[in-house]
């Protein structure tokens, strides 16, 4: 049986980002800004770091290189690339309106890369909180060209929906979207960075520079018939949230010693708060706020005590 494994995640800088990942969740930075924590990657655009154990040291990339079904289950067969990708996200100000795309689209238009699905775990979020969630019901593309040519014209055709600490929300490829200012999240996602901007509120960079938008292709991809809201997380001791295409996400609230679901392939299990202990027939670890384990396949079974929040995440 092989042990969970604590993870180091790269850190990023973008301009809508906070100081919380390093004030409050331990996240150390020279960064003055922390907008993203790649809590497990091994997407080549920032690899996590095995920070426990034999392999200290190691991208979790390298370690699964060639690892057998002790480490991946089936999906040690199968896989050419790692599918999944976890964060937490700080959003001190808005992120651009923006949309993915599937799988089949960005094999041919981004050289073979993978689509993008996500979910949001919100996880604080000021009262009044906002996000962006689809399009406006009966808007046409041509309407949304033109008003995005015009730029703040956009604003009158998105959805904007409010949403709470413990809503999900399940973010589809061509679902356009964009996380409103003062929102913390857990984000689950495609092991994909292809993202594609309609609109980015008319802001600049340090350097005075607006960035890059990527019109054509975030219309090619836009599905207008998402229409979906947030679902708030069940109050229960364990609970499955999401079960979708490309992941499975379980919510474990804990004030007495709660099971961990069994692993199916492998496991990403995250603490939102602190105050949990990771247990196992032979050893235990205390979880800070904020840390992300992998968890092998042959792991042996896990439970949490303590209080607090976990998430757990799985390939389908």
């Amino acid at each position: 049986m092989l042990k969970p494994m604590l993870l180091k995640a790269p850190l990023k800088d973008y301009l809508w980002g906070g100081s919380r990942l390093k004030n409050e969740y331990g996240k150390e930075s020279d960064m003055d800004i922390v907008a993203e924590s790649w809590e497990l990657s091994c997407h080549e655009a920032g690899l996590s770091v095995v920070d426990s154990g034999e392999a200290k040291g190691r991208t979790l990339a390298d370690v699964l290189s060639g690892a057998g079904k002790a480490m991946l289950g089936t999906k040690a067969q199968a896989m050419d690339y790692f599918p999944l990708l976890i964060k937490f996200i700080d959003a001190k100000g808005e992120l651009s309106v923006q949309v993915h795309p599937n799988d089949d689209y960005a094999r041919v238009h981004e050289q073979g890369k993978l689509g993008k699905t996500e979910a949001w775990l919100i996880l604080d979020a000021p009262q009044g909180s906002q996000l962006v969630y689809g399009i406006r019901e009966g808007v046409t593309l041509e309407e949304l060209r033109a008003a995005c040519e015009e730029g703040s014209a956009v604003e009158k055709l998105i959805r904007f929906v409010d949403v709470h600490p413990g809503d999900v929300c399940m973010i589809p490829s061509g679902c356009v979207h964009a996380i409103g200012a003062g929102i913390m999240l857990y984000e689950i996602q495609q092991s994909s960075d292809i993202t594609y901007r309609f609109y980015d509120w008319d802001r600049v960079d340090k350097y005075g520079k607006r960035r890059e938008l990527h019109l054509e292709k975030a219309l090619d991809v836009t599905d207008l018939s998402i229409q979906r809201s947030p679902i708030p997380a069940p109050d229960e001791p364990c609970a499955r949230v999401l079960d979708e295409t490309y992941f499975t996400l379980d919510l474990m609230h804990v004030s007495e010693p709660v099971q961990v679901p069994s692993i199916c392939e492998f496991g990403i299990l995250t603490a939102l708060d602190a105050g949990l202990t990771l247990c196992w027939e032979s050893g235990r670890v205390q979880m800070k706020k904020g840390e992300t384990f992998f968890v092998p396949q042959s792991a042996p079974a896990l439970k949490l005590e303590g209080q607090g929040r976990a998430a757990l995440a799985m390939p389908r």
